[in-house]
Parts: C-alpha cells; structure tokens; sequence
C-alpha cells in the first residue's frame, strides 16, 4: 500500500494505492474517487467493540453507525479519500502505544489496527466536547483529519490546549477539564470557555482551527427556516 496527500494543508486529499488483495477501513462518506473495479462493502464496527453494540456506540459519539471496506481484489486499485471539513491530513504509524481519537479526527486505518469507542466520564460532558472518543490500538497506520493545519506536540509533564483543537494523543497521557485561568466567569466572559490539561509523556495532536466555534458562528448567521 501506498499513501500520498495532496493539497496540503488546508484541502488535503489522501491518495492511497492498494496492491491486489490489500484492503483498507475508512469513514463512511470520506471517499472521493476510486478504481472502477474496487470492491466496496459497509460494516459496522470492526475488532473491539464490534457487532451492532459497536455501531450504536458510534452512532451516540456522533460517528457513523457503519465503515466503509476497500478491497482492491485481484488487481491493483486507487481510492482517494479525504475528510469532512477542509483541512490536513496527518498518517500514523501505531505500535505499541494507543492512541485516544477525537470523535471527528478518524478518517481510515489498515486492517491491523482495533478501533473502539470508550466513555471518557463527566470531564467530557463538562467539556462541550463528544463524550465518546475513539481508541486506537494494534499495529498499521491510522489517517488523522483536522479543522485546518494539524501539528505535533511532546508533552513531558504539563500541557495545555482548547478542548476543541484536540485531535489524538498518546493514552499515555493523563488529562483533566478545567478553566484556563484562575477565574469560571473571566474565562467563559473571555470568550475561551474550556481547557484539557495533559499531564505525562507523549504526543499530542492539534488542529488549528476549531470545528465547533466555526459552526457556531456559521450558524447565527444562516437564515431561520
């Protein structure tokens, strides 16, 4: 398998090249174009979490119930995939250490990674944020998407960042919900509502804009119905 992206950063499309027999997972609605003889078929969640217990986790995270399966049978095959919103898209490499996704930052995996949906407490609710986020385990590639650029953080010891511009992070990091100063009314007055604060040693991945803010202010100036 192949993967390039292109149009980096802000309408990244990730082209991905399958040698026969290779197959590939991916949000449902995030394909573009593909080969005329790909094979494509609709599932719900697959490894951990599986079965229709799975998809309806999904469905409450604000996810798709179903995934789309890539198959490029017994010729070579393209697909080209790209997310929801405009944006970067970021590939990684998982081994070893799980990764903890924000509900809208999965976008594709390979065969080899389990992805399951974890309830995340009342920190999450408090958030505004979803309250499922996804966990990424096994080992292959996992395509992130992002609202705008996307950019690496190593967290070693404390670490602070808007709750709506999280897009994965190592589960080896610890987090908490709190306000971003020492005043509740001076930071929803402010304007900066909620924060995560990571505690630990690991990666962290944000997106520059945030998907949440912009709906809201898209959506105060859309006509009533």
């Amino acid at each position: 398998m192949k993967l390039e992206i292109l149009h980096q950063p802000d309408s990244a499309i990730a082209k991905i090249d399958m040698a026969p027999q290779e197959e590939l997972i991916a949000e449902a609605g995030s394909m573009v174009a593909m080969s005329g003889h790909m094979q494509v078929s609709t599932t719900l969640r697959r490894g951990k979490g599986g079965g229709i217990f799975g998809g309806l986790k999904r469905a409450l995270a604000g996810e798709s119930l179903f995934l789309s399966v890539f198959r490029s049978g017994a010729s070579p095959a393209e697909v080209y995939l790209a997310p929801t919103l405009m944006g970067d898209i970021l590939p990684y490499q998982l081994s070893g250490t799980d990764l903890v996704i924000q509900s809208t930052g999965y976008m594709a995996s390979t065969p080899g990674i389990d992805i399951d949906l974890g309830f995340q407490g009342l920190k999450s609710v408090f958030s505004g944020e979803s309250i499922f986020w996804l966990t990424a385990s096994g080992s292959g590639m996992v395509l992130l998407s992002a609202f705008g650029g996307i950019y690496e953080v190593m967290v070693d010891g404390e670490y602070v960042v808007d709750t709506g511009h999280i897009v994965a992070f190592d589960k080896t990091l610890n987090f908490s919900i709190t306000k971003p100063g020492s005043s509740w009314i001076g930071a929803f007055m402010g304007g900066e509502g909620l924060v995560c604060r990571f505690k630990g040693k690991g990666r962290l991945f944000c997106q520059t804009h945030n998907p949440g803010a912009f709906g809201q202010m898209v959506g105060s100036k859309l006509p009533p119905k």
